[in-house]
């Protein structure tokens, strides 16, 4: 279904665009600590061979607050709309909510613990059969953030109304709501000049 969009939400999603090629160029510069990207896969079986659940990995991200900004950039598709050189978009990076988040652990003994704490535990060791070495923070469940006119009205971490670019920075809250570029400039200085201690 086409989204219709007014002239001043298209420039506030193109301004998001540069915004985070700009934060992207800046993140990369500094050297800001990323943290890595996967996919859950479940457990499956392949020619009645048992195979167990794994975190694939997917790349690298920094994170900023509810959302996540790859750092490799993302291919995005060319326009359709003319063969003109005005028509093709330029790559921009991926953006993704931020979903949950585990660190990578050799595999150990299942022990009688909590059911909640036993799934953190393997979740652990599947970030591990993802060959990320112990200790790497492994983000997953992470949804994709689509840079175009489905971000009119949105109810994700990143909307557009009225010509303005929102994040909403407590998903539990629709109203909690702050401009875009305010949000993105204090969450890249916080990486790229992070706190004592932090």
């Amino acid at each position: 279904m086409r989204v219709t969009m007014s002239a001043a939400d298209e420039a506030a999603i193109a301004r998001v665009r540069v915004a985070l090629t700009d934060a992207a160029a800046r993140l990369a510069a500094a050297g800001a600590r990323t943290e890595a990207l996967a996919e859950y896969v479940p457990p499956t079986r392949v020619l009645l061979v048992p195979r167990p659940e794994r975190l694939r990995p997917l790349g690298t991200v920094w994170r900023l607050g509810v959302l996540l900004l790859m750092a490799e950039g993302a291919d995005e598709t060319a326009s359709t709309t003319g063969d003109a050189a005005a028509d093709i978009q330029a790559p921009s990076p991926a953006l993704f909510a931020t979903g949950s988040l585990t660190r990578a652990h050799e595999p150990g003994r299942t022990t009688f613990i909590a059911a909640s704490a036993e799934r953190r535990r393997q979740l652990r060791v599947a970030a591990f059969r993802g060959h990320y070495p112990p200790g790497t923070s492994v983000n997953f469940d992470a949804a994709p953030v689509p840079l175009d006119a489905s971000l009119a009205g949105a109810s994700g971490p990143v909307t557009v109304h009225d010509g303005e670019a929102l994040v909403r920075w407590m998903p539990s809250s629709p109203d909690a709501l702050t401009g875009f570029d305010a949000y993105l400039t204090e969450r890249v200085a916080l990486l790229v000049d992070p706190p004592i201690g932090a």
